[in-house]
């Protein structure tokens, strides 16, 4: 892979370009991601795929220390939601056992 150099100045700039492009996709979800599903065209890359790549990106700039990448988000809670933990990681010592029974 061929490498580029970045000047700190534009690596910058680039980074404030993508925190204002995150922000603005924050404000109005509602009315940007039937926008976006029009562009991409399929559902498997809605507005939190896009953020967390812009947060990724602004990462890799040195524009932010990554929090963002380690929040949970909707697509965290939608896993949990709909694959539940399994009994033993959910604290029951035995499959099929409530919770703190022998």
């Amino acid at each position: 892979m061929p490498s580029m150099n970045l000047d700190v100045a534009d690596a910058a700039e680039l980074a404030e370009l993508l925190q204002f492009l995150t922000g603005w996709i924050a404000s109005d979800p509602a009315c940007l991601a039937p926008s976006l599903l029009a562009f991409v065209g399929h559902p498997a890359y809605g507005l939190p795929q896009l953020r967390g790549d812009l947060d990724r990106f602004t990462f890799l700039l040195g524009g932010n220390d990554g929090e963002p990448l380690f929040q949970p988000g909707p697509l965290s809670r939608t896993l949990h939601r709909h694959h539940p933990a399994h009994p033993i990681t959910a604290g029951n010592p035995k499959p099929g056992r409530p919770a703190n029974t022998p």
